[in-house]
């Protein structure tokens, strides 16, 4: 029993580093994508500024003001350069880091008795994770599809009353009218093809079914209850819970297997 506490408290120290090397690792991409849309707009605004100042140089004479702006546009473009040089290096070392406390915590995994009710305890408590992750999943999910129907809603509306107003052929109307029914086909299109309803309404249903199993083990409910006469022992109602689990997880990636499928149907069919 000593040995077995101590492999699992070695487990939980290489989750939590795992766990932890991993929150920085995205946190660096972060900002790594930060920094390249920060250099995408200096050099925009680097040209823009460069365009303007030499060709009034040509014309009349720039102002102080143009100098200025070319020069902190050009520090900025040279800074967000750097940065990414150097966030570079960190995502690499990040990912060496990951990949070793990964390997630590399979090592430490491997140690574990996987027959034990200890084994089976860890994995029940594991499937807590797992529902955080498909939850937020579907979260992600539910706010793409709301932010499409919203441009798909608004953009319709305004389509159609500026073509009620666009009487006399006004070109700047007839042009935005043009960008916005663009707009609108493009939301439509996308949320037909990937779905995003259906794969958050699938994630949370499994995160929901999990967790109601989850309860059901832990309290002896519904099919963890046994016969009635006899209450099921703890090693068999954890077995039962990850049978469970395995079964939704699979159903869940049928689900999304399926919805691929139909998507890429859907485009043959279309071709």
């Amino acid at each position: 029993m000593e040995t077995e506490a101590h492999r699992q408290t070695e487990y939980r120290r290489r989750v939590k580093e795992f766990d932890e090397i991993e929150s920085d690792l995205r946190a660096a991409r972060a900002l790594q994508r930060i920094y390249w849309i920060s250099l995408a707009g200096a050099i925009a605004l680097f040209a823009l500024v460069g365009y303007t100042t030499f060709l009034g140089l040509w014309l009349t004479k720039p102002s102080f003001t143009r100098w200025a702006a070319l020069v902190v546009f050009g520090g900025l473009w040279v800074a967000a350069g750097r940065q990414l040089w150097k966030n570079r290096k960190e995502i690499v070392s990040r990912g060496g880091d990951l990949r070793n406390a990964l390997q630590d915590r399979q090592t430490a995994a491997a140690g574990l008795p996987l027959d034990s009710p200890s084994g089976l305890r860890i994995y029940r408590e594991a499937a807590l994770d797992l529902i955080a992750q498909y939850r937020r999943s579907a979260g992600i999910n539910r706010r793409i599809h709301n932010a499409f129907q919203v441009v798909i809603i608004i953009g319709s509306i305004v389509t159609s009353t500026l073509t009620a107003m666009n009487e006399g052929g006004n070109l700047t109307l007839r042009i935005t009218t043009s960008a916005l029914s663009a707009l609108v086909g493009i939301s439509a299109g996308v949320t037909g093809y990937f779905k995003f309803r259906e794969r958050g309404y699938n994630l949370q249903s499994t995160a929901d079914e999990i967790e109601k199993h989850y309860n059901a083990s832990q309290f002896m409910l519904d099919e963890y209850a046994g016969d009635g006469v006899t209450a099921p022992s703890e090693g068999e109602r954890l077995t039962k819970f990850a049978r469970f689990v395995e079964r939704l997880k699979e159903e869940q990636r049928k689900r999304e297997l399926q919805l691929e499928q139909s998507s890429t149907s859907g485009e043959e069919r279309s071709g």
